[in-house]
Parts: C-alpha cells; sequence; structure tokens
C-alpha cells in the first residue's frame, strides 16, 4: 500500500488552511444541527396514528405530515451552494438553526392540522439547506486520506438521532402525547446554535468572506420554482393516486414531467449564458458521479420509504405500541452507530462501490425476509431483521457521498454535495409516497382497512407485500452500484 496522499499546504485563508482542531470542532457543531434535522424528518412517523387521531385525520392526509417535510427538504438543498457563496458557513446555518427551532416551537403549540403542515415545511426547508453542508465540508477541509474516517465520525453522530429519537419519542408519545415530538429538536437547536457562534468561521466554501468573490449573482428563482412546482405536483398526483382519483393524479403526474423538464432545459440555458444554475449539469459528465446520483435516488427510495413503514408496520401491523417500537428500533440504531465509523475507515481503503453493494445487499435482505415473520413473532426476530438492515446501512451512508464526489472537480464539489442530496431526498419524498400507496392498495386487495382496531394475518401480509418492493428496489441500486469506478483515497 502506497503513502497517503500528501497535496501541497494550502494558501492561508482558504477553507482547507484551517487547523486541525478547527476543522474537527467545526465538524462536530454540523453534526449537532444535522442531527435536529434528521430528528424531526424521521420521529414525526411513530406520532402519525396520534396525531390522525386527534386531528381525525385519513392515513392519505396523514401522510403529509411525512410528505410536505420531504418536499420542503428536497427543494430547499438546490440553494445551498448560492446561500454558502452569498452569505457564508455561519449565516446560513444559523439561520437554518433558526427556522428549524421555529418550525419545532410552532408545530407543538399547533392547534389546527394545517398549522402542522406550515410547521414541517419550515423545518423542512432548513433541513434541506443544512444537510449538504457536511459533505461540503469534508470534501473541501480535509485530506483525502481523512475523508472516509470524518465521514464515520460524522455520521455516527448524525444517526444517534434516529436511533434514539424513536426510543425517547416512544415514550414522551405515551405519556404526553404527539406534541412533545416536535419539541424534541429545541435543545439541539439551542446546542448547534451556541456552538456555531464559537466554531463556525465566517467565511464561503472558497475561502473568501461573504459577499465577496462571485457571491453576489442573484438566486435562480425561476429555476427554484420550476423545481418546486415539478416535486408539489409529483407528490400530489401520487397521493391522488393514493387516494383513487386516477384523473387528477394522472393530470398532475404529467404537470410533473412538463415542469421538470422546463426545469432542466432552463438549467441548461443558464448554463450556456454563463448564470448560476441551481442544478450544473455539467457534474453529470462524470460517469462515477452519474451512476452514484442513480444509486442515490433509488437507495432513497428505500431508506426513507422503510422508515416511514416500519413504525407503521409495528404498530398497524403487529399492535406493538410507541415505546415497544422505541424498545425494536434502539439496538438497531445503536449498532448501526457502531458501524458506521468502520464503513467510513473501509471508504479511504476499498473501492466505495463494493462497500455500496455490500451494504443494499445487507438491507435488501432485511426487507425480503420481513415476510418470514407472523402475529406470533416476538419482538427480537423483528429486531434482528431491523439489525441486520442497519448494519448494510453502516456501509452504504459513509460510501455512497464518497465514491461519488471523488470523481469531482473541486470547484464542483458544493453542486455535487447538493445534487447528490436533492437526488437521494428526492428518491426519498417518491418512496414515502410509494409505500403508503402500495399499503393502501394491498391491504384493499387483501380485504383489509388499516384503520380497524383488529391485527389479522391479512392486514400483515399487505405490510410483506411493500417490504419485498424495497427489496426489489436495493435489487436495483445493486446493478447501478457495481457499474460505479469509485477511487480510493490511497491509490
Amino acid at each position: 500500500m502506497t503513502a497517503p496522499l500528501t497535496p501541497p499546504p494550502p494558501a492561508a485563508g482558504t477553507p482547507t488552511a484551517l487547523q486541525s482542531r478547527q476543522r474537527w470542532l467545526f465538524l462536530l457543531t454540523l453534526m449537532v444541527g444535522t442531527m435536529a434535522s434528521v430528528m424531526s424528518s424521521t420521529i414525526i412517523n411513530v406520532a402519525i396514528p396520534g396525531m390522525s387521531e386527534y386531528f381525525a385525520l385519513g392515513q392519505e392526509r396523514a401522510q403529509w405530515a411525512t410528505s410536505s417535510f420531504m418536499l420542503a427538504m428536497t427543494v430547499s438543498m438546490l440553494t445551498t451552494p448560492w446561500l454558502l457563496g452569498r452569505y457564508g458557513w455561519r449565516a446560513t446555518y444559523l439561520g437554518t438553526m433558526a427556522l428549524l427551532l421555529a418550525g419545532g416551537v410552532v408545530g407543538g403549540l399547533a392547534e389546527d392540522f394545517n398549522v402542522v403542515l406550515a410547521a414541517r415545511v419550515a423545518e423542512g426547508l432548513a433541513a434541506g439547506v443544512v444537510q449538504p453542508i457536511p459533505a461540503i465540508l469534508i470534501m473541501r477541509t480535509f485530506q483525502p486520506y481523512e475523508q472516509g474516517k470524518a465521514t464515520g465520525l460524522f455520521t455516527m453522530g448524525v444517526v444517534l438521532a434516529p436511533a434514539l429519537g424513536p426510543s425517547i419519542g416512544g415514550v414522551l408519545l405515551d405519556f404526553w402525547g404527539w406534541r412533545s415530538i416536535f419539541f424534541m429538536v429545541v435543545p439541539l437547536c439551542v446546542l448547534a446554535f451556541a456552538l456555531s457562534l464559537r466554531c463556525v468561521p465566517n467565511l464561503t466554501p472558497d475561502g473568501a468572506r461573504p459577499g465577496q468573490g462571485g457571491a453576489g449573482a442573484p438566486l435562480d428563482w425561476r429555476g427554484l420554482a420550476l423545481a418546486g412546482l415539478g416535486t408539489l405536483a409529483l407528490l400530489h398526483g401520487m397521493v391522488g393516486l393514493h387516494g383513487g382519483q386516477t384523473a387528477q393524479a394522472a393530470l398532475l403526474i404529467g404537470a410533473a414531467v412538463v415542469l421538470w423538464a422546463g426545469f432542466l432545459l432552463w438549467q441548461q440555458r443558464q448554463r450556456q449564458r454563463g448564470g448560476t444554475p441551481l442544478l450544473n449539469l455539467a457534474v453529470f459528465q462524470h460517469r462515477t458521479f452519474a451512476l452514484g446520483c442513480v444509486v442515490a435516488f433509488i437507495y432513497g427510495a428505500a431508506l426513507f420509504g422503510s422508515t416511514y413503514l416500519l413504525p407503521v408496520y409495528m404498530m398497524l401491523g403487529l399492535g406493538l405500541s410507541p415505546t415497544h417500537v422505541g424498545t425494536v428500533l434502539l439496538p438497531a440504531g445503536l449498532v448501526l452507530a457502531a458501524v458506521i465509523p468502520i464503513g467510513g475507515r473501509q471508504a479511504d481503503r476499498r473501492p466505495p462501490g463494493q462497500l455500496i453493494m455490500l451494504g443494499l445487499l445487507l438491507l435488501g435482505l432485511s426487507f425480503a425476509m420481513m415476510p418470514m415473520l407472523g402475529l406470533g413473532s416476538g419482538v427480537v426476530a423483528l429486531g434482528a431483521l431491523t439489525l441486520l438492515g442497519r448494519i448494510g446501512l453502516g456501509f452504504i451512508l459513509p460510501a455512497l457521498n464518497l465514491g461519488a464526489m471523488r470523481a469531482l472537480d473541486k470547484p464542483q464539489i458544493p453542486q455535487g454535495a447538493s445534487v447528490i442530496n436533492f437526488v437521494r431526498m428526492l428518491g426519498g419524498a417518491i418512496g414515502v409516497s410509494l409505500c403508503g400507496i402500495l399499503l393502501e392498495w394491498r391491504a384493499l386487495a387483501r380485504g383489509q382497512s388499516l384503520t380497524a382496531p383488529t391485527h389479522t394475518l391479512d392486514r400483515l401480509r399487505a405490510f410483506d407485500d411493500v417490504f419485498l418492493v424495497l427489496a426489489a428496489l436495493c435489487v436495483c441500486a445493486m446493478l447501478a452500484a457495481w457499474r460505479m469506478r469509485t477511487p480510493t483515497a490511497r491509490a
């Protein structure tokens, strides 16, 4: 094995010139805020049944508590490179934490479901902006041979949020109701806000002061509107399919195709005219990055679809309480946090494509084996399958971003981080809606109602059908990962 890469020392004032201790403190600060955003995106799932009962909602309308967040988060990711270039690391991060904090407080105090949806949109906007930032920081300020280590340690902290969140949230839900779920992000937001004042530099990713260099370019509002309306039409169309409104759903999905085609044409035009597009299509000229985006889209659909499906499966399919749901998910989450640093270090030594395939294989097996469970199955068997899937995630998460973005030129990294996160979340938004649609369809096909108080084997089998679809998605992602040619950090 050859020695680690040793590039020449960076010029003073550039982001890579940050001292080692400063880089790690910066990363720790980002980890706290990202934990808050991830917790707000996933923990709401355990509160959906209680929220549905409180506001007298149907399954398709209650699902918008998740879908509205995913919609806002997906679209706002495209603005991260522009915000960082215009306002810098510190102001962008402080703004996202303030918005996330406001969404948690307003959602927890809401007496109307429309207010809850508005709070979820605010939380989603903040989460979308903040989530590409750590990958940009790691790729711009850490040396190639330590990027896997940084990614693994950062992701280990982040996954503790969904690992501990359902367990704590289940207890809070049993004692204080669904409102407590919103308030869980408040302490993390306050801590992130305080840390950012000391640990986040007032610089752009290029090392300039905010407002200097080319940071004065206006935001591509037309592209943002096209992307937002296209995503909204797509999700509304899928909800229409869920509700049996076939004609309206077909019209909305057709409008989504037109809007997204217009968005891509406008981005290409912006690029040709020397503008600042939200989505720089030049990054897709790198074959490895393009294939990584394909993997990210399919993987996002499977991951977020299962994140929505698993708590609902345990409560409506197996009849477990929210506290028991948290008890099942906690060990798997802790194992995931332990495996991720190993996956990160391996991404510095092995081709990330191999690690991605291994992780997808384990994740797909966990989905494919779910039909083995029955109404009499204990939480141990359910926990074992969940554990298997989380071990797979431990190999996928660090390797996917690194494997895709190592193919990019350094100035393209902010755009690349934004794009791959956007693609993954777009897949996730579609995956959540798809799981809801498939679940409703399979339950009706088996003569079952998801709102009935009884837990039958036929209703459980409706869930199994959806898990098999998720397993098939993992196989499709493996085919794309197999074609990736991702270099190691020590070539």
